[in-house]
């Protein structure tokens, strides 16, 4: 293993030199520099993680909290993750990933030990248990999500409420009056989740705008938790020509349920969703949707974070503008309706 004193025999300084321009705790010439990051380089050194923490105070570690629930679709989450985990390794940090459910315990477990130098929150509530405990540390954080209080806050999120209010204008520019909303599962509405509750929030009030009547029904996903709810939509609103899908889950079974019934995507019935273009273009019927932007937010999250820990970054909400991306799966509404 490549020493720092081997480092600094190759590139003819002193052992100090080489720890000043890996610290930055000192001016170094450019000349000089560039010598010592062609010997690392040459050489292979990998400075000592354990010493490094200690002569600096940090850990270069970030700390990504992401509760995996089975209520959530798992691989947007797992996106945003590995966007934020490939953001930070070009910043020379590497990321903890904390998948369970611990809520205040978990922040206080972060801030309390030194594991990480900063925190990266997902799966944000509009009223979150953690944000008292964050807004009370110096312990540079950012959310991705926005809670109803965004005070003292870092937040990145696809503005969700812009999101509702473009799939309800699609839809009634294609002439549809009655809108059924497929939401989540139950429970994510029953957390009070931000995403789930800003789209719909945002869908409601454009539609009573545009003169739209809106049926939000949550759903569990899958089959036959799709096929019950489909079922009390065309109960209660037999008109209803127009979805909004935001559960990738019940998606297929949406289509499927839909052509059993004999209804025609998009002749007699149409279908926006709220989901990753993966999942839109690989549906069986291609499908009008406003894609997420794992990758993105991810990425700003980071590029947020790394600037409140450089000292020149400050409280501020990032909203990403939502595109709608139109496919097979919308068209005007039938004339019988």
């Amino acid at each position: 293993m490549v020493t720092l004193a081997e480092v600094a025999q190759h590139a003819g300084v002193s052992a100090s030199t080489v720890s000043y321009v890996l610290s930055g705790k000192r001016s170094i010439s450019a000349v000089t520099r560039r010598r010592v990051e062609e010997s690392i380089q040459v050489l292979g050194y990998h400075p000592n993680a354990g010493a490094r923490a200690l002569a600096s105070s940090r850990s270069n570690i970030i700390a990504l909290m992401i509760p995996l629930r089975t209520d959530m679709y798992v691989p947007v989450m797992m996106e945003i993750a590995i966007a934020v985990t490939t953001s930070a390794r070009s910043h020379g940090y590497d990321v903890l990933l904390l998948t369970g459910e611990e809520g205040p315990d978990a922040v206080r477990r972060i801030t309390g030990s030194g594991l990480a130098d900063a925190m990266i929150l997902m799966d944000v509530e509009l009223d979150d248990e953690r944000l008292p405990l964050l807004r009370g540390t110096e312990q540079p954080s950012v959310l991705i999500g926005l809670p109803a209080d965004t005070s003292g806050l870092t937040c990145v999120d696809l503005d969700f409420g812009a999101t509702g209010a473009l799939c309800a204008e699609h839809l009634a520019m294609l002439g549809h009056r009655d809108i059924a909303v497929i939401g989540e599962a139950p429970a994510v509405y029953e957390r009070h989740t931000g995403f789930a509750e800003r789209t719909l929030d945002g869908l409601r009030s454009r539609s009573r705008e545009l003169g739209l009547r809106v049926l939000h029904r949550p759903c569990e996903g899958g089959f036959d938790a799709m096929s019950l709810t489909l079922a009390r939509v065309f109960d209660e609103r037999p008109g209803t020509t127009g979805f909004v899908v935001q559960n990738e889950s019940a998606v297929e079974p949406l289509l499927a349920l839909l052509r059993r019934q004999g209804r025609a995507v998009p002749e007699d019935v149409s279908v926006i969703a709220i989901c990753p273009d993966q999942v839109a273009v690989q549906a069986s019927v291609r499908l009008t949707s406003v894609a997420i932007p794992a990758q993105e937010m991810g990425r700003n999250a980071v590029e947020q974070l790394i600037a409140k820990l450089e000292g020149h970054g400050k409280d501020d909400v990032v909203l990403i503008a939502p595109e709608l991306t139109v496919r097979a799966s919308t068209g005007p509404a039938p004339a019988t309706s």
